[in-house]
């Protein structure tokens, strides 16, 4: 398996859509920082073929394909396996419950020359190749048959996931013996011998069944193929004369039919010439017509008169003038009354107002001045606080002196303390300042509350001022509108005379709906009378053209009653001669009918000598026909002998064959059934993978270890170590990875040659280690990848972020990854 071409959208970190083209890249490598996506590439490749990823633990990780908030998956894989290309699709969604399944998978084999840039049109599965498969169950067994491998023996020895590169290595005997047996096609043998032994049950149970062949065909012998013969001969002279005798009774029977026919044609002509008979109310039809006609005259006359009292009316209504503008004219007039009422009522508004309003103002000015007044009270009312607390605090001193000493403050001699005061001069002033602070708030809250309202007052002043203002300027408009007025009684009058003349044109309206009606009515009444005479008159011609031929006297169109008074007089005069040439008629018949009997007993009489029943139809092709069944019945008896003679003697060839088949078969199958056939080739290719890993292993650690198997387990001989053996899995992680990739190396270089079947390693893409590797090794590691590619019959690729080992491999595919997805981008060759 060699891919071609991968196409991702909405896998796991590739949200948008991505194409990878691996075209022409023997040797590359993915190359990116850690956790960019270069492993979810090799993902997807494996994805499109087995539907699961090995990191994603089976087949209920199918979520991690959806990339985050995505609700679709798409992956398309073309590849290349045993020099044919084929295409494979999966699809994923998440319904609308959240849960994530396979919504489409299929398998397709592309054409020779199959244009690949039609694939960047989308993933569409329409017009990609013949489809092999098209749902997830039928996927499994198609890709197996087309890459050759099953998924676990994929994963283990074409594309190494992390994780899984040493599986083939650690894996049991019984498990590599059947990788090898799937690569090598070594199952070829199993099918041989199941094969053989199926052939030698199937030649016994053939040798049953030809035994009771013969023994049903014991009957088929020389004395009753003789027999046969002998009837068959008698059934071809009967044949023979029934073919000389029908000929002439075809000829009677023709006869008669002919007669028959005749006489039937002069029974049609009569029943013709009585069907023809005179409808009823064909008079009536024609009066009806024009009656109708003279009624829808007189409908159109009514018409027009009616039209042109209408007209004349509408022209008086015009020139009485348009009543929307004197109606209009009127309504001003109303409004200008209405204004002038409003007009003292708006200025007694604006006048309360301005008194209210004035008055609002004096009395927020006197509590403005209250306030004022209660500030200064408050003022001073903290003057007389600070005052009284120097007072306070010289009581306190005063308490400390003493007659004769000096005082602490001043430093000077007291003579004679002064009394200490009756009560603290700070409460007093304390109450003070809170009964002063109190008319203050007061008078605050009563200047606010009057501000406020004058200020209300003062706003609903200015809206009545401008309300008076917009009044008296409409009364201006309405009074320049009516300058040319003629009064309202004027304009009253004229809008009565208007509504007279409104009313008569609605009347006369009416009456033209109404004579229009009455003419649409007689219309109608013409054509269904005209329709029903044209259907007369049709009736007349279909009756009149049944008798053509029989040259009917021509008919006067101007005269219904008439014309079919002529045509049923000429009908019954026609009847009349045609009942005498009907006799004559029937008399032919009967004798013809006669002289057929006769011939047709002389035919059967044939059948009778012959030992035959006669037919039971009556046709000549019966008689003809039942002759010849009865010497095909014969010739089939006399043949269906000799070939089962013939079948006799080569069922008795057929059981020699089958006796000599079964005994190679038994043979062969025993040859077989021990399995040392293929036991041996295991042997033998597993000596050969491991002497080529070996070989490679040699190279990767500087000639230290060697690879060797025994009784199907992995060992390496340590030279490092006098040649100690040990198990493969005690080598470290480097170790292990260096033996694992000489092993996997050795299975894409040599199985290929060693394969019996189309299918073969043709890529090999490893995923894990490069990282452990010192720089020797890892030069050595490189070298043996680029001799693997330079053959260029294998696919190589790495997945490192080793930039020593990247930069050696011609194409890198570099992925990397933003806020949204991650891309891919080819760089090299």
């Amino acid at each position: 398996m060699r891919p071609l071409r991968l196409d991702m959208a909405g896998f796991t970190v590739f949200r948008d859509e991505t194409t990878v083209d691996f075209t022409d890249a023997d040797y590359f490598a993915l190359v990116g920082p850690t956790g960019s996506g270069k492993s979810t590439v090799l993902d997807a490749i494996i994805f499109a073929l087995y539907g699961t990823v090995p990191r994603w633990g089976g087949s209920r990780g199918i979520v991690n394909a959806l990339a985050p908030s995505s609700t679709e998956a798409r992956v398309r894989l073309v590849f290349e396996s045993a020099g044919s290309r084929y295409v494979a699709t999966r699809v994923v969604r998440r319904d609308g419950r959240g849960n994530v399944k396979t919504a489409g998978a299929g398998l397709q084999l592309m054409p020779p020359g199959f244009d690949v840039t039609r694939l960047d049109t989308g993933m569409s599965l329409d017009d990609l190749g013949d489809v092999l498969a098209g749902t997830p169950a039928e996927m499994d067994s198609a890709v197996v048959e087309a890459v050759g491998l099953p998924y676990e023996q994929f994963t283990s020895c074409v594309v190494l996931p992390q994780g899984q590169f040493a599986d083939f290595l650690h894996a049991k005997p019984a498990t590599r013996q059947q990788i090898l047996v799937n690569l090598l096609g070594l199952h070829v043998y199993e099918e041989v011998q199941a094969r053989s032994t199926a052939r030698a049950s199937k030649a016994e149970a053939q040798l049953q069944v030809v035994d009771g062949a013969l023994a049903n065909l014991a009957d088929a012998d020389d004395e009753a193929v003789e027999v046969a013969a002998t009837r068959l001969a008698a059934m071809r002279e009967l044949t023979a004369a029934v073919e000389q005798a029908v000929p002439r009774l075809k000829a009677v029977r023709d006869r008669e039919a002919e007669l028959a026919a005749a006489r039937d044609a002069v029974a049609q002509e009569l029943a013709l010439l009585g069907r023809v008979r005179t409808p009823e109310g064909s008079a009536q039809i024609s009066r009806a017509a024009a009656e109708a006609r003279v009624a829808a005259e007189k409908a159109v006359a009514g018409v027009r008169s009616a039209e042109e009292l209408e007209e004349k009316v509408r022209g008086e209504l015009a020139a009485a003038g348009d009543a929307g503008s004197l109606g209009l004219m009127l309504d001003r007039h109303i409004e200008f009354d209405r204004l002038t009422d409003q007009a003292e009522w708006f200025a007694g508004q604006v006048s309360v107002a301005e008194v209210e309003c004035k008055d609002a103002v004096a009395s927020a000015e006197l509590a403005h001045h209250a306030k004022l007044g209660a500030e200064q009270l408050l003022e001073q009312a903290r003057l007389d606080y600070a005052e009284a607390q120097a007072l306070d605090r010289a009581a306190a001193l005063r308490a400390h002196l003493t007659a004769g000493h000096e005082c602490p403050v001043c430093e000077q001699q007291v003579t004679t303390v002064p009394p200490m005061p009756a009560g603290s001069a700070v409460q007093t002033a304390e109450q003070q300042g809170k009964a002063a602070r109190s008319a203050s708030d007061v008078a605050a809250n009563a200047w606010k509350q009057r501000d406020a309202v004058a200020r209300e007052l003062e706003r609903g002043l200015d809206r009545k001022r401008a309300q008076f203002e917009h009044h008296k300027s409409r009364l201006a408009e309405v009074k320049v509108a009516l300058a040319d007025s003629p009064g309202q009684d004027a304009l009253k009058t004229r809008l009565a005379e208007l509504t007279k003349l409104q009313r008569k044109l609605d009347n006369a309206g009416a009456d033209v709906r109404t004579t229009r009606e009455a003419q649409r009515r007689a219309q109608a009444a013409v054509a269904a009378a005209e329709e029903q005479q044209r259907t007369a008159w049709r009736s007349f011609d279909a009756v009149r053209d049944a008798v053509a031929r029989f040259a009917p006297p021509p008919a006067d169109r101007d005269d219904l009653a008439a014309a079919w008074a002529t045509l049923v007089e000429w009908a019954r005069q026609s009847a009349k001669e045609r009942e005498v040439a009907r006799g004559e008629a029937a008399t032919a018949v009967e004798a013809a009918n006669a002289e057929t009997r006769r011939a047709r007993t002389e035919v059967v009489a044939l059948f009778t000598d012959a030992e035959l029943p006669a037919p039971a139809g009556g046709a000549d092709a019966d008689l003809i026909r039942a002759a010849a069944v009865a010497a095909e019945r014969a010739e089939a008896a006399w043949q269906r002998l000799s070939d089962r003679r013939e079948e006799a003697q080569a069922y008795a060839e057929q059981r020699a064959g089958l006796v000599r088949d079964n005994r190679v078969a038994k043979a062969l199958a025993g040859h077989l059934r021990a399995n040392n056939f293929e036991r041996w080739l295991l042997e033998e290719a597993l000596d050969l993978l491991v002497d080529g890993a070996s070989r490679i292993l040699r190279e990767l650690t500087g000639g230290q270890y060697d690879l060797m198997h025994d009784k199907g387990e992995f060992y390496v001989v340590d030279h490092h170590d006098a040649g100690l053996r040990r198990a493969v899995r005690t080598l470290s992680g480097g170790e292990t990875f260096q033996a694992s990739l000489a092993l996997a190396l050795a299975l894409s270089e040599q199985l290929a040659g060693m394969s019996t079947t189309a299918a073969s390693l043709e890529s090999i893409v490893l995923d894990e280690g490069f990282g452990t590797l010192d720089a020797a090794t890892l030069d050595v590691v490189a070298a043996t990848l680029e001799n693997l590619a330079a053959r260029g019959d294998r696919m190589v690729g790495v997945v490192t972020h080793v930039h020593a080992l990247a930069e050696r491999v011609p194409v890198r595919f570099e992925v990397h990854k933003d806020a949204r997805t991650a891309h891919v981008e080819r760089l090299g060759l």
